[in-house]
């Protein structure tokens, strides 16, 4: 028969006791009931006052879901990510262990401490300070030092303030160089020297005191007098300007004339050496030219000495325009016009051209000859 019908003990199929008021072990829990369990058990957990025995054994769920949260939160805290350009500083109870590379590591929280070092950014530090130089002058120097950090170990535990180390290292190099250094060579043509003194020195400053800073470049910014003697500095820039442009200008002036004149001596030199040649050549010819005339002369002394008198006299005469010929055997002396006969009127020979020699002996011989045909003429007439 149903569970609720008469006879049925209005027993609950589900357990639970009737809601008439029958056993509670019969008949399914009430649901207001659960809540109320559920609110004791919360109670308990978080000092509340409610609950009974039934509440204190569903209190380890709560302590489990706790203790799961603390530990994704404290292995949350113990990870940690270093990108390519950093290192991480790990101390184990604030005592130096390792250094750890790029990527995700994992370092317990509370128990070793992780220092995070950018090991590759370019850090800058500006100085600017008045000093006094070598030769007893004030200077005002603006200088920048251009770092990394080369081990983050001795960076992060061997120093205090690393950055504040560099800082005081670096006026110290700085005044110690150029006090060592002359006014003219800080303002002028020493300033790439003396940023390379001051690096080096920098350097040593900061590896005597571990401080695990490399310096990488040293610049010297500006350097400039004071401001009182300024226009006087000026003038001086100015004069130094003015004196290696006009060295600048003599020098080329030196370069083009130098030269030159070595062009000329070597030419004067070529040309008496030439005229040197030219003379001895032709005293060897003429030396040469008397002794085979000399032996022409013996094999006909007659012939030769008209011959070498005709050839004198036509070296003569060759400059001269007017030829006088004694007829041979006759009183008369004819003259014989020559500038005139050369002249374009009635003469064969161009007129454009000056008479050379060659015509004019070419006239004197035809002239020779005809004088004599008519001497020799005479001379058969008389003897008839």
């Amino acid at each position: 028969m149903a569970w609720n019908e008469p006879g049925g003990n209005n027993k609950d199929p589900w357990g639970g006791g009737n809601r008439g008021g029958g056993n509670k072990n019969d008949g399914p829990p009430d649901l207001d009931e659960v809540f109320k369990k559920l609110q004791d058990r919360l109670d308990s957990v978080f000092g509340g006052n409610g609950g009974g025995s039934s509440s204190s054994k569903g209190s380890g769920l709560p302590f489990m879901l706790i203790f799961i949260v603390l530990g994704v939160f404290y292995i949350v805290q113990s990870l940690y990510q270093i990108d390519e350009q950093e290192r991480g500083v790990v101390l184990f109870l604030g005592k130096y262990d390792r250094t750890m590379g790029p990527g995700l590591k994992f370092a317990p929280a509370f128990i070793e401490q992780v220092v995070i070092v950018n090991v590759t950014k370019q850090r800058t530090h500006a100085a600017q300070s008045s000093m006094l130089t070598k030769d007893e002058n004030i200077v005002q120097v603006d200088l920048s030092v251009q770092y990394n950090i080369a081990d983050p170990e001795a960076y992060t535990l061997r120093v205090r303030n690393p950055d504040g180390t560099l800082v005081q290292a670096t006026d110290s190099a700085l005044r110690h160089v150029v006090g060592s250094s002359r006014m003219d060579d800080v303002l002028t043509v020493g300033r790439e020297k003396i940023a390379q003194d001051v690096q080096i020195r920098l350097q040593e400053y900061l590896d005597n005191y571990q401080t695990g800073i490399l310096v990488s470049k040293v610049n010297m910014e500006g350097v400039e007098p004071p401001r009182e003697v300024q226009d006087a500095f000026d003038d001086v820039i100015k004069a130094r300007e003015d004196k290696t442009r006009t060295e600048n200008e003599a020098q080329a002036y030196a370069n083009g004339i130098i030269p030159e004149a070595r062009g000329k001596a070597q030419r004067m030199v070529e040309e008496a050496n030439a005229y040197q040649a030219e003379v001895v050549s032709r005293a060897k010819g003429e030396a040469e030219r008397f002794t085979d005339l000399l032996v022409e002369y013996k094999k006909a002394p007659e012939v030769t000495r008209e011959r070498m008198y005709l050839d004198a006299v036509e070296q003569v005469m060759a400059r001269s325009s007017k030829v006088m010929i004694d007829v041979e055997g006759g009183n008369n002396m004819l003259y014989l016009p020559l500038d005139k006969i050369a002249k374009p009127s009635g003469s064969s020979y161009p007129s454009s051209q000056v008479v050379s020699p060659d015509v004019v002996r070419d006239i004197k011989n035809r002239v020779i000859d005809e004088l004599r045909r008519d001497a020799a003429a005479s001379r058969r007439r008389e003897a008839r």
